[in-house]
C-alpha cells in the first residue's frame, strides 16, 4: 500500500490480531515516523515503551478490566450494558506488543526561543506522533489498538514511570486478523455511523470573549435605616449591650447582606478549589505535588478533615478541579473547572496567559452561580494544591508592596535551610519579572488557577448577595485581589479565623477585619470556614429567636 488516502482510509483501531511476531525493522520504521511528527518548539517531549513481558501485560489488563466494569456501571439500562460488554475493547494479552507512547513534562523546564511550552502543547504533539506510528504501521501491514479505558496514575505506577511521564494510553500493536469489512468496528457493529463528510463552517466574524468580573463595580450597601433598625433589635435583646460581643457584630453584618431584620442562612456550601503550581517543582514545599490529586482524591472518598467538618455542621461540600495535574474520572463527583493540567513555574515564564486569567474569573463566577442556583446564600471557600503557598505568598508582596521575607511561611511544613531556600526562590522569581507593570499582568504571571478562580467566585457572590465565608491564608489572599477589584465585597465577607501562616495576619489588619477564631490553624481546605460556622448561625439564632426586653416583661437600663 502506497497512496497515502488508502492508508488513512484503512487505518483501524484495531481490537483483533494475528500471533505473528513483529519484525523490528517495522517497529523501528514505525517509531521512526512518530519521531518526524510535528514537536512544538523541537522539544522531543514523546517518550516510547515497548511492552512484551506477558506479565505486564496481564496487570495491565487487569487494571483495564477493573476500569471496564465502572464504565459499564454508568447505565441502568441493562441492555445496553451486555451490548458494552460484548464489545471487544482491547487486545493487551492477545496483541504481540505493547506500546505506550508518553510525554515528557520536564521539557518544559528547558526555554526555546520563540516557543512558550505547555502541557496541551506538547501532550497533542505526542498524539501527533501516535497517529503517524499508526499510518505507518497500516502502510506495512500491521495495526494498532489504542486503550485508554484506564485508572492513570495506577497505570504509571504499575509500568514504574516517573512522575513528569504522562502516557497517552496503552496501544496493543500487532498484524490485524480481521479488516472489519472495511469500516470502524463501532460502525460494523452498528453502535455508531461515521458521517461521510466532515463537519466544516467558516467563522466570519471573531467572537469577543465574555468580560470577566474584575471590571464589575458594586455599590455599598446604603441603608442606613435598616442599619438603625437592626442595631436597635440587637441592643434590646435581653442583655447587657454589647455583651455578645462579635456575636452582635456578626448579626448585624448578615441581616445588613441580606437586607432584613429576620436573616436566615440557607443551604451553606464550602467549595474547595484544587490546582496544581509550576513553582513547586523547585523545591518549596515538603510535599510531592501528587499530593493534590491523592488529597482530592481523598475528599472525593469523604476521608479529608473538611468533609468531617462539614458533615458534622451540615454544610454542603462542593469540590472543584480548577488545573490539578490529573485527569479524574468523568464520573467523579466533582466539578470540572480546569484551565490547564497546573500553571507554569514563574520562575523564570508566566504561570498562565492573559486569556487563562480571564477564564479562571469566569469558571470561578459561573461555579458560585451554580451553588447560588441551589437556594444556597452563604459559600466558603477553601483550597487545595502543592506550592500554592508560595504563589499566594508571591501575590502577597504584589498586592501590599511588601518584602517576600514578611510574606513567606513554612506551609506545608517547610523550614530551617528549606524555608531559607523557599524564601530565595520566590525572591528570584519576583526580581526576574519584567513585564507591564499593571496588575492583571502580574496576576497572570505569578498566579495559580485555583486561586483566582476563587477571586472570581468572591465577586461573583457579592452581586449575588450572598455571605461569604473566608478560610485562611490562601484564601484571603485571593480576597485581597478581589477587594483590590471591588472593595465592597468586604462587606459580605466573615474571616473565620487567623492562620498560623506567617503573612495572614498582616492581610487581616491591612483589611482592617477581625477573624472569628484563633486555633493556629494552617491546614486549608475550608475548615476554617466549617469550624466557625456553628458561631455564625449562633449570631443568626440570637437575633431571630432571643427575646427582647419588651416581650420578655423585663426591664431594660
Amino acid at each position: 500500500m502506497s497512496n497515502l488516502d488508502d492508508i488513512i482510509k484503512s487505518r483501524r483501531d484495531t481490537r483483533h490480531f494475528t500471533n505473528d511476531v513483529i519484525p523490528d525493522e517495522v517497529i523501528q520504521r514505525a517509531l521512526q515516523a512518530g519521531h518526524h511528527a510535528p514537536s512544538v518548539g523541537l522539544t522531543d517531549a514523546t517518550k516510547y515503551y515497548l511492552i512484551k513481558s506477558a506479565e505486564i501485560k496481564k496487570a495491565v489488563k487487569d487494571l483495564f478490566l477493573d476500569y471496564d466494569i465502572k464504565a459499564s456501571n454508568l447505565t441502568d439500562d441493562e441492555l445496553q450494558k451486555a451490548q458494552y460488554k460484548a464489545l471487544k475493547l482491547e487486545a493487551i494479552e492477545e496483541a504481540p506488543l505493547g506500546l505506550v507512547i508518553c510525554y515528557d513534562r520536564s521539557v518544559l523546564n528547558n526555554f526555546t526561543i520563540g516557543t512558550v511550552g505547555s502541557n496541551e502543547a506538547i501532550k497533542f504533539s505526542a498524539v501527533c506522533a501516535a497517529q503517524n506510528i499508526w499510518l505507518s504501521l497500516t502502510e506495512q501491514g500491521y495495526s494498532m489498538g489504542w486503550v485508554s479505558i484506564l485508572n492513570y496514575y495506577q497505570f504509571k505506577q504499575l509500568l514504574g514511570l516517573p512522575e513528569i511521564i504522562e502516557p497517552l494510553g496503552y496501544f496493543c500493536v500487532g498484524k490485524p486478523a480481521t479488516n472489519y469489512n472495511n469500516q470502524p468496528m463501532l460502525q460494523q457493529l452498528n453502535w455508531k455511523q461515521k458521517a461521510e463528510k466532515p463537519c466544516v463552517e467558516e467563522i466570519l466574524a471573531p467572537v469577543s470573549i465574555p468580560k470577566s468580573l474584575r471590571g464589575t463595580k458594586q455599590s455599598h450597601s446604603s441603608d442606613s435605616t435598616l442599619s438603625e433598625t437592626l442595631q436597635q433589635k440587637i441592643d434590646n435583646k435581653t442583655k447587657p449591650t454589647g455583651s455578645l460581643g462579635v456575636l452582635e457584630t456578626l448579626a448585624k453584618q448578615i441581616g445588613t447582606v441580606f437586607q432584613t431584620l429576620e436573616p436566615k442562612i440557607t443551604k451553606p456550601n464550602i467549595v474547595v478549589f484544587a490546582a496544581d503550581h509550576g513553582i513547586g517543582n523547585h523545591g518549596v514545599s515538603a510535599y510531592p505535588q501528587d499530593v493534590t490529586r491523592q488529597m482530592v482524591t481523598n475528599f472525593l472518598e469523604g476521608g479529608a478533615a473538611i468533609n468531617v467538618f462539614c458533615k458534622q455542621n451540615d454544610i454542603e461540600l462542593t469540590i472543584v478541579d480548577a488545573g490539578v495535574n490529573y485527569d479524574f474520572p468523568t464520573n467523579a463527583n466533582l466539578v470540572s473547572a480546569k484551565i490547564g493540567k497546573g500553571t507554569q513555574s514563574f520562575l523564570h515564564s508566566p504561570a498562565m496567559s492573559q486569556t487563562e486569567l480571564d477564564l479562571c474569573f469566569i469558571k470561578g463566577g459561573a461555579i458560585v452561580n451554580s451553588v447560588f442556583e441551589t437556594g444556597s446564600n452563604c459559600i466558603g471557600f477553601g483550597e487545595m494544591g502543592i506550592g500554592n503557598t508560595s504563589t499566594a505568598s508571591v501575590l502577597m508582596s504584589i498586592l501590599l508592596e511588601l518584602p517576600i521575607e514578611d510574606c513567606v511561611g513554612n506551609g506545608t511544613g517547610v523550614v530551617d535551610e528549606k524555608l531559607i531556600q523557599k524564601q530565595n526562590i520566590l525572591k528570584k522569581a519576583l526580581e526576574n519579572y519584567n513585564g507591564p507593570n499593571d496588575l492583571e499582568s502580574k496576576l497572570a504571571y505569578f498566579g495559580g488557577f485555583e486561586i483566582m478562580q476563587m477571586a472570581g467566585g468572591m465577586l461573583q457572590a457579592k452581586q449575588n448577595t450572598m455571605l461569604i465565608l473566608v478560610d485562611g491564608f490562601i484564601c484571603t489572599v485571593a480576597f485581597l485581589i478581589a477587594y483590590k477589584m471591588n472593595p465592597s465585597v468586604k462587606e459580605n465577607a466573615i474571616f473565620c479565623h487567623s492562620s498560623a501562616e506567617k503573612g495572614h495576619q498582616a492581610i487581616l489588619n491591612y483589611l482592617n477585619v477581625q477573624p472569628l477564631l484563633q486555633l493556629d490553624l494552617r491546614l486549608g481546605e475550608g475548615t476554617g470556614c466549617a469550624v466557625a460556622f456553628p458561631i455564625i448561625q449562633s449570631a443568626v439564632c440570637f437575633l431571630n429567636e432571643m427575646a427582647s426586653f419588651e416581650s420578655a416583661g423585663i426591664s431594660g437600663s
